[in-house]
Protein backbone atom coordinates (compact mmCIF):
# COMPACT_ATOMS: atom_id res chain seq x y z
CA UNK A 1 0.00 0.00 0.00
CA UNK A 2 1.25 3.30 -0.87
CA UNK A 3 2.14 5.43 1.84
CA UNK A 4 -1.07 7.92 2.93
CA UNK A 5 0.58 10.91 4.93
CA UNK A 6 -1.63 14.00 4.56
CA UNK A 7 -4.83 14.04 2.86
CA UNK A 8 -7.87 16.51 3.17
CA UNK A 9 -11.25 16.07 4.81
CA UNK A 10 -13.99 18.32 5.55
CA UNK A 11 -13.89 19.03 9.53
CA UNK A 12 -16.76 20.38 11.50
CA UNK A 13 -15.35 21.73 15.02
CA UNK A 14 -16.97 23.48 17.92
CA UNK A 15 -14.45 26.84 18.69
CA UNK A 16 -15.87 29.10 21.11
CA UNK A 17 -18.91 27.97 21.54
CA UNK A 18 -19.24 28.26 17.52
CA UNK A 19 -19.65 25.47 15.20
CA UNK A 20 -16.98 25.79 12.05
CA UNK A 21 -17.14 23.74 9.09
CA UNK A 22 -14.50 23.18 6.57
CA UNK A 23 -11.48 21.70 5.09
CA UNK A 24 -8.42 20.41 6.87
CA UNK A 25 -5.61 19.02 6.34
CA UNK A 26 -5.19 15.34 8.11
CA UNK A 27 -3.83 12.09 8.53
CA UNK A 28 -5.07 8.38 8.89
CA UNK A 29 -4.41 8.81 12.65
CA UNK A 30 -7.47 11.34 12.86
CA UNK A 31 -9.62 8.54 11.03
CA UNK A 32 -11.80 6.52 13.87
CA UNK A 33 -10.67 3.00 14.19
CA UNK A 34 -12.06 -0.16 11.86
CA UNK A 35 -10.96 -2.91 9.66
CA UNK A 36 -11.66 -1.46 6.16
CA UNK A 37 -9.79 1.45 4.58
CA UNK A 38 -11.25 3.03 2.00
CA UNK A 39 -10.30 5.42 -0.94
CA UNK A 40 -13.43 7.88 -0.97
CA UNK A 41 -14.01 8.56 -4.61
CA UNK A 42 -17.65 9.74 -4.42
CA UNK A 43 -19.66 10.96 -1.28
CA UNK A 44 -22.72 12.74 -1.65
CA UNK A 45 -25.06 15.29 0.30
CA UNK A 46 -28.26 14.26 2.64
CA UNK A 47 -30.54 16.56 4.66
CA UNK A 48 -28.77 14.72 8.01
CA UNK A 49 -25.60 15.85 6.40
CA UNK A 50 -26.78 19.92 6.97
CA UNK A 51 -27.94 18.83 10.30
CA UNK A 52 -24.54 17.71 11.19
CA UNK A 53 -22.66 20.74 10.68
CA UNK A 54 -25.68 22.86 12.85
CA UNK A 55 -25.31 23.93 16.59
CA UNK A 56 -27.07 21.57 18.95
CA UNK A 57 -28.52 19.53 15.54
CA UNK A 58 -27.87 16.46 17.52
CA UNK A 59 -26.42 14.74 15.04
CA UNK A 60 -22.74 14.80 16.13
CA UNK A 61 -21.91 15.29 19.65
CA UNK A 62 -18.22 14.82 20.15
CA UNK A 63 -15.98 17.12 17.71
CA UNK A 64 -13.94 17.15 16.16
CA UNK A 65 -15.70 14.79 13.45
CA UNK A 66 -15.72 14.29 9.74
CA UNK A 67 -19.31 14.66 8.58
CA UNK A 68 -21.04 12.72 5.44
CA UNK A 69 -23.02 9.92 6.13
CA UNK A 70 -22.38 8.08 2.42
CA UNK A 71 -19.43 6.90 0.62
CA UNK A 72 -18.69 5.28 -2.28
CA UNK A 73 -14.84 4.18 -2.79
CA UNK A 74 -11.69 1.49 -3.66
CA UNK A 75 -10.72 -0.59 -0.55
CA UNK A 76 -6.97 0.52 0.21
CA UNK A 77 -6.38 -2.27 2.70
CA UNK A 78 -8.28 -4.96 4.81
CA UNK A 79 -8.26 -6.90 7.98
CA UNK A 80 -11.71 -8.19 6.78
CA UNK A 81 -11.31 -11.75 4.42
CA UNK A 82 -14.53 -10.31 2.85
CA UNK A 83 -13.42 -7.44 1.19
CA UNK A 84 -10.38 -7.50 -0.94
CA UNK A 85 -7.76 -4.54 -2.09
CA UNK A 86 -8.89 -2.78 -5.25
CA UNK A 87 -12.95 -3.99 -4.70
CA UNK A 88 -15.54 -0.82 -5.21
CA UNK A 89 -17.95 -0.53 -2.52
CA UNK A 90 -20.68 1.36 -0.87
CA UNK A 91 -20.77 2.60 3.18
CA UNK A 92 -24.14 4.35 4.67
CA UNK A 93 -25.67 4.92 7.49
CA UNK A 94 -24.81 3.29 10.67
CA UNK A 95 -22.70 5.86 13.09
CA UNK A 96 -20.38 7.30 10.22
CA UNK A 97 -20.74 10.88 9.79
CA UNK A 98 -22.30 11.10 13.31
CA UNK A 99 -19.80 9.40 15.99
CA UNK A 100 -17.64 7.86 13.65
CA UNK A 101 -15.35 9.41 11.08
CA UNK A 102 -17.65 9.93 7.85
CA UNK A 103 -17.24 10.02 4.11
CA UNK A 104 -16.22 13.80 3.05
CA UNK A 105 -12.87 12.72 3.60
CA UNK A 106 -10.27 11.65 0.99
CA UNK A 107 -10.05 8.32 3.19
CA UNK A 108 -11.99 6.88 5.12
CA UNK A 109 -11.36 3.88 8.06
CA UNK A 110 -15.47 1.61 8.88
CA UNK A 111 -15.62 -1.83 10.14
CA UNK A 112 -15.95 -4.15 7.58
CA UNK A 113 -19.70 -4.97 8.50
CA UNK A 114 -21.07 -1.76 7.47
CA UNK A 115 -19.68 -2.14 4.13
CA UNK A 116 -21.82 -3.62 0.76
CA UNK A 117 -20.03 -4.47 -2.27
CA UNK A 118 -20.73 -2.18 -5.46
CA UNK A 119 -23.32 -4.33 -6.92
CA UNK A 120 -22.36 -5.23 -11.04
CA UNK A 121 -24.05 -2.77 -13.10
CA UNK A 122 -23.76 0.12 -11.12
CA UNK A 123 -21.01 2.80 -10.85
CA UNK A 124 -19.86 3.99 -7.65
CA UNK A 125 -21.14 7.72 -9.12
CA UNK A 126 -24.45 6.04 -9.93
CA UNK A 127 -24.31 4.95 -6.46
CA UNK A 128 -23.87 8.17 -4.73
CA UNK A 129 -26.36 10.21 -7.08
CA UNK A 130 -28.75 7.45 -4.79
CA UNK A 131 -26.69 7.29 -1.60
CA UNK A 132 -28.70 7.17 2.02
CA UNK A 133 -31.44 9.33 0.15
CA UNK A 134 -32.02 6.80 -2.67
CA UNK A 135 -31.61 3.79 -0.21
CA UNK A 136 -34.34 5.52 2.18
CA UNK A 137 -37.04 6.00 -0.98
CA UNK A 138 -36.17 1.97 -2.09
CA UNK A 139 -37.23 0.97 1.23
CA UNK A 140 -40.47 3.03 1.41
CA UNK A 141 -41.34 1.91 -2.28
CA UNK A 142 -40.74 -1.98 -0.58
CA UNK A 143 -42.43 -1.39 2.70
CA UNK A 144 -45.50 -0.06 1.02
CA UNK A 145 -45.48 -3.01 -1.61
CA UNK A 146 -45.54 -5.09 1.12
CA UNK A 147 -48.73 -3.97 2.32
CA UNK A 148 -50.37 -4.16 -0.91
CA UNK A 149 -49.49 -1.24 -3.00
CA UNK A 150 -49.23 -2.83 -6.62
CA UNK A 151 -48.95 -1.87 -10.03
CA UNK A 152 -52.16 -3.89 -11.37
CA UNK A 153 -54.70 -2.13 -8.93
CA UNK A 154 -53.24 1.53 -9.99
CA UNK A 155 -53.29 2.83 -6.80
CA UNK A 156 -53.41 6.31 -5.82
CA UNK A 157 -49.89 7.48 -4.89
CA UNK A 158 -48.85 10.46 -3.08
CA UNK A 159 -45.43 11.70 -2.34
CA UNK A 160 -44.21 14.39 0.23
CA UNK A 161 -41.21 16.29 -0.15
CA UNK A 162 -41.21 14.99 -3.47
CA UNK A 163 -38.66 17.81 -4.99
CA UNK A 164 -36.18 16.93 -2.42
CA UNK A 165 -33.52 13.82 -2.36
CA UNK A 166 -35.61 11.24 -1.07
CA UNK A 167 -38.73 12.14 -2.36
CA UNK A 168 -37.33 12.95 -6.11
CA UNK A 169 -36.07 8.99 -6.00
CA UNK A 170 -39.10 7.67 -4.88
CA UNK A 171 -40.81 9.40 -7.74
CA UNK A 172 -38.12 8.15 -10.25
CA UNK A 173 -38.98 4.30 -8.65
CA UNK A 174 -42.59 4.55 -9.09
CA UNK A 175 -42.45 5.85 -12.74
CA UNK A 176 -39.95 2.75 -13.40
CA UNK A 177 -41.94 0.37 -11.53
CA UNK A 178 -44.93 1.64 -13.70
CA UNK A 179 -47.18 3.17 -11.31
CA UNK A 180 -49.50 5.77 -13.14
CA UNK A 181 -51.45 7.54 -10.63
CA UNK A 182 -48.29 9.49 -8.54
CA UNK A 183 -49.29 12.77 -6.58
CA UNK A 184 -46.89 15.29 -5.83
CA UNK A 185 -46.50 17.31 -3.11
CA UNK A 186 -44.56 20.26 -3.38
CA UNK A 187 -44.24 24.20 -1.74
CA UNK A 188 -42.95 26.05 -4.19
CA UNK A 189 -44.00 26.37 -8.45
CA UNK A 190 -40.07 26.21 -9.41
CA UNK A 191 -40.23 22.40 -8.09
CA UNK A 192 -43.17 21.47 -10.32
CA UNK A 193 -41.35 20.78 -13.71
CA UNK A 194 -38.60 18.08 -11.48
CA UNK A 195 -41.37 16.45 -9.98
CA UNK A 196 -43.43 16.19 -13.50
CA UNK A 197 -40.74 14.84 -15.48
CA UNK A 198 -39.78 12.28 -12.48
CA UNK A 199 -43.09 10.51 -12.93
CA UNK A 200 -45.84 12.62 -11.01
CA UNK A 201 -48.81 13.06 -13.01
CA UNK A 202 -50.56 15.14 -10.34
CA UNK A 203 -49.18 18.60 -8.19
CA UNK A 204 -50.51 19.82 -4.98
CA UNK A 205 -49.90 22.44 -2.55
CA UNK A 206 -49.79 22.19 1.41
CA UNK A 207 -53.36 23.78 1.46
CA UNK A 208 -54.40 21.24 -0.31
CA UNK A 209 -53.42 18.57 2.43
CA UNK A 210 -54.51 20.95 5.83
CA UNK A 211 -58.35 21.01 4.72
CA UNK A 212 -59.17 20.75 8.15
CA UNK A 213 -57.80 21.54 11.71
CA UNK A 214 -57.01 18.45 13.78
CA UNK A 215 -59.17 16.07 11.14
CA UNK A 216 -60.77 13.32 12.16
CA UNK A 217 -61.63 11.18 8.67
CA UNK A 218 -61.79 12.84 5.46
CA UNK A 219 -62.53 11.68 2.39
CA UNK A 220 -60.12 8.69 1.40
CA UNK A 221 -58.07 10.47 -1.85
CA UNK A 222 -54.70 8.37 -1.67
CA UNK A 223 -54.26 4.69 -1.31
CA UNK A 224 -50.43 5.02 -0.58
CA UNK A 225 -48.92 7.96 0.86
CA UNK A 226 -44.69 7.74 0.71
CA UNK A 227 -44.39 10.37 3.12
CA UNK A 228 -40.64 12.41 3.82
CA UNK A 229 -41.70 15.20 5.77
CA UNK A 230 -43.28 13.77 9.09
CA UNK A 231 -44.83 16.40 11.41
CA UNK A 232 -48.37 18.49 10.59
CA UNK A 233 -48.25 16.84 6.89
CA UNK A 234 -48.32 13.43 7.65
CA UNK A 235 -51.08 13.89 10.86
CA UNK A 236 -53.26 15.49 8.02
CA UNK A 237 -52.39 13.24 5.45
CA UNK A 238 -53.13 9.73 7.64
CA UNK A 239 -56.81 10.84 7.78
CA UNK A 240 -57.34 11.27 3.96
CA UNK A 241 -55.77 7.42 3.59
CA UNK A 242 -58.40 5.22 1.52
CA UNK A 243 -59.73 1.53 3.42
CA UNK A 244 -56.93 -0.72 3.95
CA UNK A 245 -54.17 1.66 2.66
CA UNK A 246 -50.84 2.77 4.26
CA UNK A 247 -48.22 5.39 4.79
CA UNK A 248 -44.64 5.12 5.47
CA UNK A 249 -42.74 7.64 7.39
CA UNK A 250 -39.18 8.57 7.17
CA UNK A 251 -38.60 11.66 7.39
CA UNK A 252 -38.97 15.08 10.23
CA UNK A 253 -38.53 17.59 7.95
CA UNK A 254 -41.63 19.17 9.13
CA UNK A 255 -41.32 18.36 12.84
CA UNK A 256 -41.40 15.38 15.18
CA UNK A 257 -44.93 15.32 16.50
CA UNK A 258 -47.75 13.48 14.91
CA UNK A 259 -51.03 14.47 16.57
CA UNK A 260 -53.65 12.01 14.81
CA UNK A 261 -56.23 9.65 16.13
CA UNK A 262 -56.92 5.82 16.17
CA UNK A 263 -60.17 6.58 13.76
CA UNK A 264 -58.10 5.85 10.12
CA UNK A 265 -56.40 2.52 11.83
CA UNK A 266 -59.67 1.33 13.22
CA UNK A 267 -61.96 2.16 10.89
CA UNK A 268 -60.26 2.32 7.71
CA UNK A 269 -57.26 -0.65 8.47
CA UNK A 270 -54.57 1.97 7.21
CA UNK A 271 -51.21 1.08 8.21
CA UNK A 272 -48.37 2.67 9.55
CA UNK A 273 -44.65 2.02 8.30
CA UNK A 274 -41.66 3.23 9.74
CA UNK A 275 -38.41 3.75 7.41
CA UNK A 276 -34.92 3.69 8.79
CA UNK A 277 -32.15 3.60 6.90
CA UNK A 278 -29.64 3.90 9.41
CA UNK A 279 -29.32 0.15 11.11
CA UNK A 280 -31.03 -2.21 8.77
CA UNK A 281 -29.78 -5.84 8.09
CA UNK A 282 -27.12 -6.21 5.81
CA UNK A 283 -28.98 -8.30 3.38
CA UNK A 284 -32.14 -5.70 3.36
CA UNK A 285 -29.52 -3.11 2.37
CA UNK A 286 -27.67 -5.03 -0.59
CA UNK A 287 -31.33 -6.17 -2.06
CA UNK A 288 -32.08 -2.74 -2.46
CA UNK A 289 -28.51 -1.93 -4.11
CA UNK A 290 -29.52 -4.56 -6.23
CA UNK A 291 -32.81 -3.14 -6.64
CA UNK A 292 -30.65 0.16 -8.09
CA UNK A 293 -28.72 -2.03 -10.45
CA UNK A 294 -31.05 -4.13 -12.04
CA UNK A 295 -34.90 -3.00 -11.83
CA UNK A 296 -34.39 0.40 -10.59
CA UNK A 297 -31.96 1.85 -13.32
CA UNK A 298 -33.13 5.86 -12.72
CA UNK A 299 -29.87 7.76 -12.37
CA UNK A 300 -30.05 8.90 -15.64
CA UNK A 301 -33.76 10.51 -14.49
CA UNK A 302 -32.43 12.09 -11.59
CA UNK A 303 -31.62 15.86 -11.01
CA UNK A 304 -27.90 15.77 -9.95
CA UNK A 305 -25.51 18.51 -9.29
CA UNK A 306 -21.64 17.35 -8.87
CA UNK A 307 -19.30 19.32 -6.39
CA UNK A 308 -16.35 19.67 -5.05
CA UNK A 309 -15.58 19.30 -1.47
CA UNK A 310 -14.60 22.73 -1.29
CA UNK A 311 -17.87 23.56 -2.55
CA UNK A 312 -19.99 21.86 0.28
CA UNK A 313 -20.47 24.57 2.34
CA UNK A 314 -22.26 26.26 -0.03
CA UNK A 315 -24.47 23.29 -0.86
CA UNK A 316 -25.15 22.81 2.83
CA UNK A 317 -26.29 26.61 3.07
CA UNK A 318 -28.96 25.83 0.07
CA UNK A 319 -30.02 22.33 2.01
CA UNK A 320 -30.99 24.61 5.18
CA UNK A 321 -32.26 27.51 3.38
CA UNK A 322 -34.64 25.43 1.21
CA UNK A 323 -32.69 26.09 -1.96
CA UNK A 324 -31.60 22.96 -2.84
CA UNK A 325 -33.08 20.36 -5.44
CA UNK A 326 -32.63 16.67 -6.35
CA UNK A 327 -29.41 15.14 -5.19
CA UNK A 328 -26.10 17.03 -5.04
CA UNK A 329 -22.84 14.14 -5.18
CA UNK A 330 -19.08 15.15 -4.01
CA UNK A 331 -16.49 14.14 -6.30
CA UNK A 332 -13.54 13.79 -3.76
CA UNK A 333 -10.90 11.52 -6.16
Amino acid sequence: MQEITQFTAMVVESVEDQIVFGPKQISLDDLDKGDVLIKVVYSSVNYKDMLAVQKNAGVIRNYPMIPGIDLAGIVVSSEAEEFSVGQEVIVTGYEMGMSHTGGFAEYARLPHDWVVPLPEGLSMKEAMMLGTAGLTAGLSVLALEEAGMAVQNAPRILVTGASGGVGSVALAILKAAGYPNITALTRKDNQDPLVTRLGASHIIKPEQVFLKENPLLLKGVYDYVLDTVGGDVAAHLIPQIDYDGAISLCGNAAGIKLTTNVLPFILRGVKALGIDSVQISHDKRCRVWEKFATDWKITDQLEVNEISLQELPDTILALKEGRHLGRTIVAIS
